[in-house]
């Protein structure tokens, strides 16, 4: 039921160059300098490291739990997921599914940190004011052999620097696609239903 996946799968290609930042480099930087260095970074970082190439899984769950993680507000993603549905949760509610969304997309994250093999990225100018609280970094992935994909970043200015909360990919926006899914369970088995669902899947990668 949660296969919005392969839309999730697409973003790894855009995820992976969020892996090495210094999150004290990274508060100080503009959104779009902080994707294109730390992208240069990273891709060093890959070819070097023969154990993620060779799909080492722990290693590749710890690096992106240390490396990736801090740069999202999975909170603010979940509460795009979940709609309406937000409100209606109870904090603890809303503190598991937030943790449980986390998890499910570091298990996807972890499979496709494997699947990289050169890919080029392309920038787009930022539209943005010096006081602007919310951005968004345009890219593309360029691969032999295969159409360029779009992926659009939302970024949003907070105490701890700029945070992902979003993502567009080829036009798909990552929080809502799971939207109807989400509301979809809820409506069956109420919201801790939906937990319980996510909470599976997470179990059933970590096997």
């Amino acid at each position: 039921m949660l296969d919005p996946l392969k839309v999730v799968i697409l973003s790894m290609l855009m995820f992976v160059p969020l892996l090495v930042a210094p999150l004290a480099v990274a508060q100080d930087l503009a959104p779009d300098v902080l994707v294109r260095t730390i992208a240069k970074d990273v891709m060093a970082v890959i070819k070097q490291d023969k154990d993620i190439q060779a799909g080492n899984p722990h290693k590749i769950a710890d690096l992106i739990q240390a490396k990736i993680l801090p740069h999202f507000d999975f909170t603010h993603t979940t509460m795009i997921a979940m709609g309406v549905n937000w409100r209606r949760a109870t904090a603890e509610q809303q503190e598991q599914l937030t943790r449980e969304f986390r998890t499910l997309l570091l298990h996807t994250y972890s499979r496709m940190l494997t699947n990289y093999h050169d890919q080029t990225i392309a920038y787009g100018p930022v539209r943005a004011l010096p006081g602007d609280i919310d951005v968004i970094v345009r890219s593309e992935i360029r691969q032999s052999g295969m159409g360029p994909i779009a992926i659009e970043y939302q970024m949003e200015r907070t105490p701890s620097g700029w945070k992902i909360y979003d993502l567009k990919i080829n036009g798909v926006r990552l929080a809502t696609t799971y939207r109807d899914t989400f509301a979809e369970e809820i409506r069956n088995q109420g919201i801790d239903g939906l937990i319980g669902l996510l909470s599976n899947k997470n179990r059933q990668n970590g096997a």
